[in-house]
C-alpha cells in the first residue's frame, strides 16, 4: 500500500492546510513519488533525505506512531523480537524476502479491513447494507453548508473545500459499480483506499495529475515536478543537487517520449508501473536497511540492531503487535 493518501487522512492534511494556510522502473536514487506524504505532507523521499515519519504513518497511522513513540527502544526491542518469530514462517531462524512479503500482505489487508470497518460504522451506525451519497456528504461534509460561496472555493496549495467536495464525489461514482449511488462494503473499501483496488486506478491517476498540474493543461511539465518536491524559500536561491537530479530524472526516466511533458500514460507508469507489487518493494526496503551480511536474508539480531527502521513499517502489523500489551 502506499501510503498511502487514504481517504481521511487526506481531510486530515487538507482541514490543516486550509485552516492554517516508488519503486518503479527508474533506479534507487531517484524514489519520489506524488503519492508518498506524512500527514503533514512531508514527503517520503527529500532530494538524498529519507522520512522515516512517512513510513510510521503510513503503517501504523498517525495515533498509533505517536503510541509506539512512547515506548523506550528496550520494548520496543523486545516486541518487534516476537513479531520476528512470527514472520519467520519455517523457523530457521531467518526472515526471507517471501516471508516479510507474506506478512506484509497480511497486515496491509488487515489495516483496510479494520480501518472500513470502523469507519463503516461511523457513518452508517444503523449498520445498512449500503451508505448513500446523500447520507455520507451530510456525515462528513454538514459543515459546508455554513460556508460561503467565497469559503468553499478559497484554495490553499490550490486544494480547496469545494474541490475536495467535488472529488470524494467523483470517487464515489467510480466505486458505485451498480450505479445506485449507494456502496456496499465492497464499494466502500474501494472508495476509502482506491490504491488498492484495481477498478480504481485510473480515478487515482485523475487525481494525482490533477495535484500536480498546477497550469491545469492536462500535462505535467518540469517545473510542476519539481513543484511537488521543492519550493524555493526566496527569490534567486540556488537549487540543491538534488532538485538537479531530480530535473535529470524527469528528463531521462519519466518523460519517455521527450517532448518536456508528462502525460497521463508516462504518470501511470511512474506512480503504478504495471506489475508493481507493493508488498514486496517495502520487503525490500526494509532488508536494504537491515541486511548486514547483505545475503538477502535477515536475522533477529540484524532487525533488533536496525528497530527503528521498522518502526511503523506494515511488519509491524501497523502497530496493533507493538501497541497492544496483551499480545505479548
Amino acid at each position: 500500500m502506499l501510503r498511502t493518501v487514504n481517504r481521511m487522512l487526506l481531510l486530515l492534511v487538507v482541514a490543516i492546510a486550509i485552516s492554517v494556510s516508488s519503486a518503479s522502473s527508474i533506479p534507487a536514487e531517484v524514489p519520489h513519488n506524488p503519492l508518498e506524504h506524512d500527514s503533514l505532507h512531508a514527503p517520503h523521499f527529500d532530494g538524498a533525505e529519507h522520512n522515516l515519519q512517512y513510513d510510521h504513518e503510513a503503517f501504523l497511522g498517525p495515533d498509533e506512531s505517536k503510541k509506539f513513540d512512547n515506548l523506550s527502544p528496550e520494548e520496543s526491542k523486545r516486541r518487534l523480537g516476537v513479531i520476528f518469530d512470527r514472520i519467520d514462517e519455517d523457523k530457521d531462524g531467518l526472515v526471507t524476502l517471501s516471508e516479510l512479503k507474506n506478512w506484509i500482505s497480511f497486515t496491509q489487508r488487515r489495516y483496510i479491513e479494520e480501518d472500513t470497518g470502523r469507519l463503516w460504522r461511523q457513518h452508517n451506525p444503523d449498520n445498512n447494507a449500503t451508505i448513500s451519497w446523500e447520507a455520507y456528504r451530510d456525515s462528513v461534509y454538514s459543515f459546508l453548508n455554513d460556508l460561503s460561496a467565497e469559503e468553499l472555493a478559497q484554495e490553499e496549495n490550490g486544494i480547496s473545500y469545494k474541490g475536495l467536495l467535488k472529488r470524494d464525489r467523483r470517487r464515489w461514482a467510480v466505486a458505485d459499480q451498480d450505479l445506485d449511488d449507494s456502496l456496499t462494503r465492497e464499494e466502500f473499501t474501494a472508495f476509502l483506499h482506491p490504491e488498492d483496488h484495481p477498478t480504481m486506478r485510473d480515478v487515482v491517476l485523475q487525481e494525482t495529475v490533477e495535484d500536480l498540474d498546477k497550469d491545469k493543461d492536462g500535462k505535467i511539465n518540469e517545473d510542476e515536478y519539481i513543484g511537488d518536491m521543492y519550493r524555493p524559500s526566496e527569490a534567486n536561491e540556488e537549487e540543491p543537487e538534488w532538485v538537479a537530479s531530480e530535473r535529470e530524472a524527469f528528463a531521462k526516466y519519466r518523460d519517455t517520449d521527450g517532448d518536456g511533458y508528462l502525460t497521463e500514460t508516462e504518470v501511470r507508469q511512474w506512480i503504478t508501473p504495471q506489475d508493481f507489487d507493493h508488498s514486496e518493494s517495502e520487503a525490500k526496503h526494509l532488508i536494504f536497511e537491515a541486511d548486514v551480511d547483505h545475503d538477502e536474508k535477515l536475522t533477529k539480531a540484524e532487525v533488533l540492531d536496525k528497530y527503528d527502521a521498522f518502526v511503523g513499517s506494515q511488519a509491524t502489523e501497523f502497530g496493533e503487535a507493538l501497541a497492544r500489551h496483551d499480545e505479548f
